[in-house]
């Protein structure tokens, strides 16, 4: 079976979901023919390397492959591959009548200081014959002297309309079933993240064509919003014993590491109708035992002591 990201990744700049402003700009560099050198930087899943694979389509049609290196996280980052495949690559003259190829580095924020230093020269000296496309997570890890050289383009994670938009899309395709709930909840689960979203609704259609709610959650291996506001309900009410029952429960049952019931109940406070300023009291202790877990402290000893502390937090 065809996986469904590569499946349904937009094949041009038109077809790309909730970056509009960003596609606006990049669309006109296309028709004029001219790029400057890229810097794309944004969480994952919003449709970076997309955007540059499309704009590959849209320059060289059908000869798009012969005109493009595409380097990932995968390959070796190191300067050796600077030098010489980048290099190599970037003094050749394009095949066909155009002005210059792409290199694509994808997770460019994984290249060595050192294979950053030699890539910026590389930039200067092939600008000729060659545009670089560079996507990362962070573009803080990259060095100044290359985000100088590029026009720089952040991506947002998506929003809800824009997920459930693309999704509608392939369940029409694939004759899936979907209600309100199941649509929510996979926005829940990929938080913006597009690529997620697909891939979880691919594996929930291997069990059936009617996709719930319940399915989504179980698949993800994220435990359900109101599950957790249970636990949290119980911590401020002052039924501690109750909390750490229920939440032992709802981590085995899904699978949950400390961590993740952390980030789960974080993403559930910021949504709460709870008054600010005890929201602010509940997220500051979450951050204190969320470090304390990521030092090496006991998960279950850790989360007792937060649902304590949140026992105290409602008192006040």
């Amino acid at each position: 079976m065809e996986i469904w990201t590569e499946k349904y990744r937009p094949k041009t700049l038109d077809e790309v979901v909730g970056q509009e402003k960003v596609v606006e700009k990049l669309k006109a560099f296309v028709k004029a023919k001219n790029l400057p050198h890229l810097l794309f930087a944004g969480p994952a899943g919003t449709g970076k390397t997309t955007c540059a694979l499309a704009i590959a389509r849209e320059l060289y049609g059908e000869e798009w492959r012969d005109n493009l290196l595409e380097l990932n996280a995968s390959d070796e980052r190191g300067i050796d591959t600077i030098r010489t495949k980048v290099k190599e690559f970037a003094r050749t003259r394009p095949i066909g009548d155009f002005p210059f190829k792409i290199i694509l580095l994808d997770e460019a924020d994984a290249l060595t200081r050192d294979a950053q230093q030699a890539l910026r020269r590389t930039m200067e000296n092939f600008s000729s014959t060659c545009r670089f496309i560079l996507d990362c997570n962070f573009s803080s890890k990259i060095i100044e002297p290359i985000q100088s050289r590029c026009a720089i383009f952040r991506f947002k994670p998506l929003e809800k309309e824009a997920i459930q938009k693309y999704i509608m899309r392939i369940a029409k395709e694939e004759k899936l079933k979907l209600d309100k709930k199941a649509l929510d909840a996979i926005y829940f689960v990929c938080q913006g993240d597009a690529r997620r979203a697909v891939n979880i609704l691919q594996s929930c259609a291997s069990l059936g064509k009617v996709i719930t709610e319940k399915m989504i959650y179980e698949m993800a291996g994220v435990a359900q919003p109101r599950e957790l506001e249970d636990v949290l309900k119980k911590a401020l009410g002052g039924k501690i014993r109750e909390a750490m029952d229920l939440l032992m429960d709802i981590m085995m049952k899904y699978g949950l590491s400390g961590l993740d019931a952390l980030k789960q109940m974080q993403a559930i406070i910021v949504d709460s109708d709870i008054e600010d300023e005890v929201k602010v009291r509940i997220m500051d202790k979450i951050g204190e035992y969320e470090f304390r877990m990521v030092q090496g402290s006991d998960e279950f000893l850790q989360l007792e002591a937060l649902l304590a502390q949140l026992q105290l937090v409602g008192r006040k």
